[in-house]
């Protein structure tokens, strides 16, 4: 392995492995960890959990095949039975023998096709699995752009979000509720108690395959999805006042006509009876319908598409509730969920009748019964018992999965170790610091080490050395380690850290700003977060947009102002003249440089840290490279 400017440390390589039962049609599988994995197995065990499922696959085409021949013979059989029994030659009742097998055979093939259903999306979820730790995720997964915040003080800069970010890696959340935690996890960083109890929440789910294949599979179908949106929108809306003894009156009225329908069907009750007891019914029915037909309309628009995710939610729910964790974060996570199950139960089953309210065979009897009125009263008084809990569910749901993602990240990446955290002082001590959005077996690692006595690096290179390469790794590590997840080095010990980086700033034409006058910007918001508390600053070519005199002056006032605060961090530059900052007095700088592998080739990178200030530059080659005559 390969990596710069060396660094002492201790640390504990964790490493797994979840072996598979050779029954491959079972979906309920256990898990546990080897010492003796390494990164280049877990694509071996992914494999041939695929395999298993293919298998299983081919099996159930074949049955498929034989319950399919089973149903045409039943129906043929049926066919010849009754033009027989039409001619007298076999008793009427003979046409009833086929009904059973029939029934049989349909019966069986529903049960195939939901088992097909569940064994093609695992086959879909560990292709995506296999892609991952192949190094081929780009574009392959959630890219999680909604969640990207304006301004934010590193998500763009660090490509968190996006076709390639940090996110889509990460990502296998079954919900977009569990996007969104995800998303949380990655943007705001918790006190370190917390991370502590992420971590411990990680390690324990860390070797749940069978958990992450049953989570995969909730919903009827893969596309049955369950949004933040959908249920915020309900539970926001304005209240649809109804009168505390409305609801009685209408499940009275509403019984009363439809034993006068039934008894008038029946016989008993003849026509002008019915029609004289049924009157007055119906125009109460009408004059309410009428009263809350705007309000039933705006219920049933806002949980339309609540009604269709509301089961995997519940599911969800339900599983987190009937399992048994002993670390503190997903114990307290059940804690919040327990009860709610039942609850969103019933929300689930008014939500449905609701929508088979809509149903041609249902509709105009629904609507002489006061059917939807009803139905929507009852979704307000749930709301009004539990929808502040509710969000509270959801909220644990978001988490529990965020939690599953990152546990399935420590999974893929059995080499990669969690962080230890200190508050005695402000540091980032890495070893074989690697970028986590790189392939692992490529990836060229470095030892980065900010601390009391070396505040910052002042990062020299020519073009393409891996600069900026460098920064997002440091970043990208730092937000992976508050997250709670382990992170792309052999050990990785640091404090308490707000980040902010200057590494993809641009102008906007839109908000009337240039690339410089952002960069400013941003920096002063780094200088603003580091009055606060310890952060960790990462600018790439700082204050590039202005001359060589005025920017080494202002990159000093900045860099100054931050290590006063108590802030570590890395710049990069090309202009030599900003080298002089390390040494400066009282600012506890270190000059280090990326650059080529030797004098020969200046484009030949090795993309290692090195000490000392860079004495190479490319531009020529880089040129000659673009067609340019130099």
């Amino acid at each position: 392995m390969r990596r710069g400017i060396r660094l002492s440390h201790c640390s504990t390589r964790t490493q797994c492995y979840w072996p598979r039962n050779q029954e491959s049609n079972s979906l309920d599988r256990q898990a546990s960890y080897d010492d003796g994995v390494t990164a280049d197995e877990v694509p071996i065990q992914y494999q041939s959990r695929l395999r298993e499922l293919q298998a299983g696959l081919a099996r159930l085409r074949g049955k498929y095949l034989t319950n399919s021949s089973a149903l045409l013979i039943s129906v043929a059989l049926f066919a010849v039975l009754g033009l027989s029994a039409l001619r007298a030659n076999v008793p009427a009742w003979w046409t009833l023998l086929p009904i059973p097998i029939a029934a049989i055979a349909g019966r069986s093939s529903r049960r195939l096709a939901l088992q097909q259903s569940e064994m093609l999306r695992l086959r879909s979820f560990y292709t995506r699995a296999i892609d991952r730790v192949r190094g081929a995720w780009q574009r392959q997964g959630v890219p999680g752009d909604e969640f990207q915040p304006a301004g934010h003080l590193y998500a763009s800069d660090l490509s968190i979000f996006g076709e390639g970010s940090l996110f889509e890696l990460l990502c296998i959340a079954r919900t977009a509720i569990g996007r969104r935690g995800l998303a949380s996890y990655l943007l705001d960083a918790p006190a370190i108690e917390e991370t502590r109890a992420r971590q411990d929440a990680v390690r324990e789910l860390r070797p749940r395959a069978d958990l992450r294949e049953t989570i995969a599979l909730l919903g009827e179908f893969e596309f049955s999805d369950s949004k933040w949106e959908s249920f915020t929108d309900w539970l926001n809306s304005p209240p649809m006042p109804v009168h505390r003894a409305l609801p009685a009156i209408a499940a009275t009225t509403s019984a009363l006509l439809l034993g006068i329908l039934l008894a008038r069907v029946t016989g008993p009750l003849p026509w002008t009876a019915a029609l004289t007891l049924a009157s007055p019914l119906v125009l109460f029915h009408l004059g309410v319908g009428l009263a809350f037909r705007e309000r039933v309309k705006l219920t049933v628009d806002s949980l339309r598409s609540a009604s269709l995710e509301i089961r995997t939610l519940r599911e969800g729910m339900q599983l987190l509730e009937e399992q048994q964790f002993r670390s503190a974060k997903l114990v307290q996570l059940i804690d919040r969920v327990r009860g709610g199950t039942s609850a969103v139960r019933k929300l689930e089953r008014l939500l449905h009748l609701l929508n088979e309210r809509n149903k041609e065979w249902f509709y105009h009897v629904s609507l002489l019964l006061l059917a939807g009125t009803q139905l929507c009263m009852g979704i307000e008084r749930w709301r009004n018992q539990h929808g502040a809990s509710l969000w509270g569910w959801m909220d644990a749901w978001a988490e529990f999965e965020a939690l599953n993602a990152l546990a399935n990240y420590a999974h893929e990446n059995p080499d990669n170790t969690f962080p230890d955290f200190c508050v005695d002082e402000v540091r980032f001590e890495a070893t074989a610091l690697g970028h986590p959005l790189m392939l692992n077996q490529t990836c060229v690692r470095n030892d980065v080490q900010l601390d009391r006595g070396v505040r910052f690096y002042v990062i020299s290179g020519s073009n393409m050395s891996g600069k900026s390469s460098l920064l997002r790794a440091i970043g990208l590590n730092a937000v992976l380690a508050f997250a709670g997840a382990p992170v792309r080095a052999q050990g990785l010990r640091l404090s308490p850290l707000s980040v902010c980086a200057s590494i993809s700033v641009v102008d906007s034409l839109l908000n009337g700003k240039s690339k410089f006058l952002a960069e400013v910007e941003r920096l002063g918001e780094a200088i603003r977060l580091a009055g606060d508390g310890n952060t960790l600053f990462l600018v790439d070519e700082i204050l590039s947009g202005t001359n060589s005199r005025d920017r080494r002056a202002a990159a000093e006032a900045v860099v100054r102002t931050l290590v006063e605060r108590g802030a570590i961090g890395a710049l990069s530059t090309h202009d030599m003249s900003l080298t002089e900052i390390a040494d400066s007095d009282g600012l506890r700088g270190a000059n280090v440089h990326m650059g080529a592998r030797d004098g020969n080739d200046p484009m030949d990178f090795d993309y290692l840290l090195k000490p000392g200030i860079t004495t190479e530059s490319n531009a020529v080659a880089i040129a000659r490279m673009a067609g340019v005559p130099v």
